[in-house]
């Protein structure tokens, strides 16, 4: 099991970091998500990007992994207005109306994946393990 949370570490580390860097190669299309009703969208979108980025590489770091997957969860509860806002304005990414309303419950998803990353690990005694 240890082996298979360290390969959903990474690659959640990965997808994070691949994420945000993003949101610097594709801005224009990020500012698109941004609510009207936010202010400095193309600040939300860099600082957004700079967060997904570092805790992405805070994953990889043990000592951190713990902090970064609670980060991943604030930051994805946080950006969680701009995915109601694209269901709701779903010209902005041409797909089916399904995959709009499927994105919306995969956040809760990515959600419990960060959860999984932020607990301490117990051993078999209930102990807290030692970082990975």
């Amino acid at each position: 099991m240890k082996r298979i949370k360290t390969i959903s570490k990474y690659l959640l580390a990965a997808f994070m970091i691949v994420a945000g860097t993003m949101h610097f190669v594709n801005t224009e299309f990020f500012l698109k998500m941004v609510p009207p009703s936010l202010p400095l969208h193309r600040e939300l979108v860099l600082v957004s990007g700079v967060c997904e980025i570092l805790l992405g590489v805070l994953l990889l770091i043990p000592r951190y992994s713990h902090l970064a997957g609670w980060g991943v969860i604030a930051l994805l509860i946080a950006v969680f207005p701009a995915n109601v806002y694209l269901y709701q304005n779903q010209e902005i990414l041409p797909a089916s109306p399904l995959i709009h309303l499927l994105r919306l419950p995969l956040q809760g998803v990515f959600i419990l994946w960060a959860y999984w990353h932020a607990k301490p690990n117990r051993g078999v005694d209930g102990k807290k393990e030692r970082a990975e």
